[in-house]
């Protein structure tokens, strides 16, 4: 082997050798333009500025002819816990940087699947509804302002009284994925 394929072949190997740390350098360098590139961003998906510090979520009022009397507390307290938790914002009772306000509009339980037992028909499942109201305000970009309706459902077995269903961890899933919506609407800009 001559000295001029010894050389070759040894900075072959080398170069074999240093792709995969260039590749691993150029996806690092791809993940913090992509990072920077998109504002404030945190781990939690928010994208919030910086100048915002406070947040204020009224009372979500029940506006639901046949709501339960709790579903106002439980949707606001469940509302706030979501926000403080994915967040750094403090909160605050009114005037916040960023301030919701709504009402829960809907809380329907109907029929979703009709079997026929014999000459009758009647409920297979019954489905849970939901509706809230959200209006948003960003007192340092307006442009991000809204008013929207958020609308999460499960379904339920025809046999489950409302009573049993009020009470069912199910009636959490529509509400925090109510709040969920609300929340990449507002502050991730989903």
């Amino acid at each position: 082997m001559t000295s001029s394929n010894f050389k070759l072949q040894a900075a072959s190997r080398k170069l074999q050798a240093s792709v995969p740390a260039l590749f691993a350098w150029s996806l690092w360098l791809a993940a913090c333009g992509l990072l920077s590139g998109c504002g404030i961003y945190s781990f939690t998906g928010t994208n919030i500025d910086p100048t915002i510090k406070t947040i204020s979520i009224q009372t979500f009022q029940n506006n639901a002819s046949n709501g339960p009397s709790f579903i106002s507390q439980r949707f606001t307290e469940t509302f706030r816990d979501y926000f403080q938790r994915n967040t750094s914002l403090k909160q605050v009772p009114r005037g916040g940087d960023l301030q919701f306000e709504g009402q829960i509009i809907a809380y329907d339980f109907a029929p979703a699947a009709i079997q026929r037992q014999g000459s009758q028909e009647q409920a297979g499942v019954n489905r849970l509804t939901i509706q809230v109201r959200v209006k948003f305000t960003n007192t340092k970009d307006p442009k991000q302002d809204f008013e929207e309706t958020f609308q999460s459902g499960e379904n339920f077995p025809a046999s489950a009284t409302v009573t049993q269903i009020n009470d069912d961890p199910a009636v959490r899933t529509i509400l925090n994925n109510i709040i969920t919506d609300a929340f990449n609407k507002s502050v991730a800009n989903w």
